[in-house]
């Protein structure tokens, strides 16, 4: 028997690691559509904006990208100037990427013993989503290029497990693009 009312928020720590006789994993499972949404993070933040740490990703990505300016090779061209190539970076990108990866992926592994396990302040969940996160940026981008997002990542893994949402790793990741578009130019045709 469920032991959540039907149609209840149920948050990550709530649900169980498997879904016995469904055959289904418990994020799939768990409550429904509500236990689905709390996995994929697509539920109201704890604390939200109004967080310190929010607050602090959002302060430190000024300075941390002026200074990957400095480290990383390469020709920083201006701006991207195409209005599409702007709301691709600044939306659609952001918000797949943290559907994807904090939302399914984190999600999903924060269900597990390994994913919930916890090592120099970092979930196992969070730590190989952000290493994965580094892989899939191999493949638009230098080696170096794709190294700098580990730790981005690592911090928007760190806002999705604190508030129980992607929306604020979101909001942090758009201003990450919007920050790095300003100091170091947009893609290049």
């Amino acid at each position: 028997m469920d032991p959540h009312p039907p149609g209840a928020i149920v948050r990550t720590a709530d649900v169980g690691t498997s879904a016995p006789g469904s055959g289904l994993p418990a994020w799939a499972a768990a409550s429904g559509p509500a236990g689905l949404r709390a996995t994929l993070g697509l539920v109201r933040p704890r604390g939200a904006l109004a967080d310190g740490h929010v607050l602090a990703a959002l302060a430190a990505a000024v300075p941390v990208v002026l200074l990957l300016r400095l480290l990383l090779p390469g020709p920083h061209g201006p701006p991207a100037a195409d209005p599409w190539v702007l709301v691709g970076l600044l939306c659609f990108q952001p918000a797949i990427e943290e559907l994807c990866f904090r939302g399914l992926l984190q999600g999903a592994l924060l269900r597990t013993v390994l994913g919930r396990a916890r090592a120099w302040g970092l979930s196992g969940a969070n730590a190989l989503t952000g290493v994965l996160f580094l892989v899939a940026h191999l493949a638009g981008h230098t080696p170096w290029q794709a190294a700098a997002v580990l730790v981005p990542s690592l911090v928007l893994g760190h806002l999705r497990e604190r508030s129980g949402s992607v929306f604020p790793s979101l909001a942090v990741h758009a201003f990450y693009n919007l920050a790095a578009l300003l100091a170091l130019g947009g893609p290049t045709p």
